[in-house]
């Protein structure tokens, strides 16, 4: 959240540039401070637009949120003229095309959300400073709709030995990438800073130790064509599918049939959740193709009727089933939920 500081600097600039209401900041200053501290940035932020709107008017009111943008994103050391352009350009179409100027908190945040939906993630960095919500794209594929979606991970290449099983893997995600990096841990961030000085002075003992305390707190750094990227770990369970088990007949085909779909290539995760293990539960799509209908068509999955009614996914499991594609050559394959339940009641841990 902004400090109280850059607030007032951005209220009593807005009211500078306008002499005649500048009485006005000390009337309604206390109100701000109350909204941040009562509800929060987002609602805060949105009041404080629309007392602008209403008390100045739309111009000043659009500058005062570019000032707010840029105060934002100089902090985080992105500003760009680029960015407050489009971010203007897009809130004054966006008002264009409203019935009547918003004259409560809940139409400026129709007009801010309306106009935040057609910017890039790229230029949205002043947006997450202050926990407003940023939008994500639809899925790319028919059967795959962006209801339930948490939210949305853009992941770094992922390697091979992350694979588990055909309906798993880790994948990591680069701190840059603007939600993760207003959510790094202070200690993190430290340690990656200890490691960088005992680098510094050889001291490589000491910084192979933060190393594995970065790992055990879920962070890696990796290195991508010569430069060092710190990055935080994903366990995934693909939504919708149940492939057999590495330890099972057909359980190697099945893993090394997602290795060949995402081994080695970025991936997009639309995450609905978390499964009973810790696991980011999601729709995977790479190279703009959906992961599990090729693992369902291609039969190196079965479609988990038990967490996902998709008809879709019963239909390319059937397909599979007729053609005898993958695990259906065989008359009668195991089901994997069977044979962790089997296993379980024999005291070996699965997953």
């Amino acid at each position: 959240m902004a400090d109280s500081g850059l607030w007032k600097r951005a209220w009593r600039w807005v009211l500078s540039q306008n002499q005649k209401q500048h009485i006005l900041v000390d009337r309604l200053w206390p109100a701000v401070v109350q909204a941040v501290a009562t509800l929060g940035p987002p609602a805060a932020f949105l009041i404080f637009w629309s007392f602008l709107v209403c008390i100045t008017s739309l111009a000043w009111a659009l500058s005062a949120l570019l000032f707010l943008v840029h105060e934002a994103r100089r902090q985080h050391g992105t500003s760009s003229k680029k960015a407050h352009v489009i971010w203007y350009r897009n809130i004054s179409e966006a008002y264009k095309n409203m019935r009547a100027p918003p004259k409560t908190p809940e139409e400026a945040a129709e007009l801010l959300i309306t106009a935040l939906s057609t910017i890039q993630e790229a230029y949205l960095l002043g947006v997450s400073f202050y926990n407003l919500p940023v939008p994500f794209p639809l899925p790319p594929a028919e059967s795959a709709s962006s209801e339930g979606v948490q939210f949305v991970l853009n992941t770094l290449p992922v390697h091979n030995r992350c694979i588990g099983d055909g309906d798993g893997f880790s994948a990591y995600v680069d701190k840059a990438d603007p939600r993760e990096s207003a959510n790094v841990p202070l200690e993190v961030n430290e340690m990656v800073i200890g490691r960088t000085q005992a680098r510094t002075r050889r001291d490589y003992q000491k910084a192979d130790a933060l190393l594995r305390s970065l790992d055990e707190a879920g962070y890696k750094i990796i290195n991508i064509s010569g430069e060092e990227i710190l990055a935080k770990k994903y366990r995934i369970r693909m939504r919708g599918i149940d492939a057999p088990e590495l330890e099972m007949t057909y359980g190697k085909e099945s893993k090394d049939a997602l290795v060949k779909l995402i081994g080695g290539k970025r991936v997009t995760v639309y995450v609905y959740g978390l499964d009973q293990f810790g696991r980011y539960v999601g729709d995977i799509y790479c190279d703009n193709v959906f992961a599990q209908e090729q693992m369902l068509k291609s039969g190196h999955a079965w479609h988990f009727k038990t967490y996902d009614k998709r008809p879709e996914f019963a239909l390319w499991e059937r397909e599979a089933r007729t053609s005898h594609q993958g695990l259906w050559a065989s008359e009668n394959p195991e089901k994997p939920w069977n044979w962790r339940r089997e296993q379980r009641s024999s005291d070996i841990q699965v997953y």
